[in-house]
């Protein structure tokens, strides 16, 4: 018997695609096209090829971003997803205290990025700030305007703030879905609490952990609202990260074709750092599972 196919589901796809096309698909085209030409204004555009990728490949300005993006994403995931699982194990499974705990983790994930940068450039400020007259007062040499070490512990820590909360409740949602029989079961056995969360815990958590590290690592990583309103990129370049470049870059400089090509740079990097973490992450789950 042969088997009949149904392509009805297309027209109900249809409109989405349509709705990718004209969001996702006609921008980045133009955005290719600005990449391989150069215009002097009024409209006029000149062939120029693959100059402007082989200027941003050996630019100095460049790897100096990307090298301070990979920096500041590898210390986000590493204080991200140990600290959200933390707080997550820790959070009450049951009672009234469950719904005010989830509420409170939700809170800085509904604050719009402007709004955090805002919070922390007004939070950190020696005169006016909290933090920082505290730590003035203390005798600490705080100023993340002027010091690129206590920028980046600014930048750092608003960033710990702002997301770690998305961790814990992807954590969370993985917990409690674990049945109470594996718990039953390492209790009759009489596994300590390390090997209740190495052995079911953890494992179980394994497919939120995956979204959970992808989500941090793409938005860690085209990071711009917040460290722009705290820092602007200073002191210095110190903070100046790949996306505030392209801005400036773009906008600042108005250097269009420079710009596009790096925009298509920057979301290639994202692309494929995105699929190592998928990959790596994966094959490690299905080897724990086998």
């Amino acid at each position: 018997m042969e088997k009949t196919w149904n392509n009805k589901a297309w027209f109900m796809v249809l409109p989405v695609l349509v709705l990718v096309a004209f969001s996702a698909i006609i921008p980045l085209m133009t955005v290719v096209n600005y990449s391989v030409q150069d215009t002097f204004g009024n409209n006029q555009f000149f062939w120029v090829g693959l100059e402007w990728f082989e200027d941003l490949l050996h630019s100095s300005r460049f790897w100096e971003a990307l090298a301070r993006n990979l920096v500041f994403s590898a210390i986000i995931l590493a204080i991200q997803v140990p600290l959200g699982i933390f707080i997550a194990l820790n959070m009450p499974k049951k009672g009234w205290a469950v719904p005010v705990c989830l509420v409170l983790m939700a809170l800085p994930l509904l604050i719009p990025w402007n709004v955090v940068g805002t919070i922390w450039q007004v939070f950190g400020r020696v005169d006016i700030g909290l933090l920082g007259h505290t730590l003035d007062a203390m005798g600490i040499d705080y100023n993340y305007v002027q010091n690129p070490i206590a920028a980046w512990i600014t930048v750092i820590i608003m960033d710990v703030w702002h997301w770690t909360s998305l961790v814990v409740l992807l954590c969370y949602a993985g917990l409690v879905s674990i049945p109470d029989a594996y718990y039953q079961a390492a209790k009759i056995d009489g596994a300590s609490r390390w090997s209740v969360f190495r052995y079911i815990q953890l494992p179980k958590m394994h497919r939120v952990l995956l979204i959970a590290v992808l989500l941090r690592f793409m938005d860690s990583f085209m990071i711009y609202t917040e460290p722009f309103v705290v820092t602007g990129g200073g002191p210095g370049n110190e903070t100046t990260f790949l996306s505030i470049d392209l801005v400036k870059m773009a906008i600042g400089q108005f250097d269009v074709g420079p710009a596009a090509a790096m925009s298509l740079v920057y979301f290639l990097i994202v692309l494929l750092l995105s699929w190592v973490f998928y990959t790596v992450m994966t094959n490690y789950g299905q080897e724990r599972t086998r």
